[in-house]
């Protein structure tokens, strides 16, 4: 399985970017090979609308199952849940840390959005 996590940097040691759509990294780590990958997510940085969405591609493109953030607005929320990906909300932490706290089933999953869309 692969799992997303907004990250400020492009290493597990970065702090959790609170925003999806405009996060400047994912950090993509796979369950699998125990393996992160830095993703780099500068074409929604400025967009002016859709963030959330073209975001969510990438993460499918990327065979993501399960995404941490700290916010996602409604139409992010359903594009991912229609893709079946899986949305953990946290509001801290370094991506190393958030993933372990996944890892240890401390994190719930999200049934709807947590923000309105468009906030930067």
């Amino acid at each position: 399985m692969k799992i997303a996590i907004t990250a400020q940097q492009q290493e597990m040691s970065a702090p959790l970017d609170p925003r999806f759509g405009r996060a400047p990294y994912f950090m993509i780590y796979d369950t699998d090979t125990k393996s992160a990958l830095a993703v780099n997510n500068a074409q929604n940085l400025q967009a002016a609308q859709g963030a959330g969405i073209q975001a969510g591609q990438t993460l499918l493109d990327q065979g993501v199952g399960v995404l941490i953030t700290g916010n996602v607005g409604p139409k992010a929320f359903r594009m991912l849940s229609a893709a079946g990906i899986q949305v953990y909300l946290t509001p801290s932490g370094t991506a190393e840390q958030v993933l372990q706290r996944f890892q240890a089933g401390e994190l719930q999953e999200s049934k709807q959005a947590n923000v309105q869309g468009h906030w930067m």
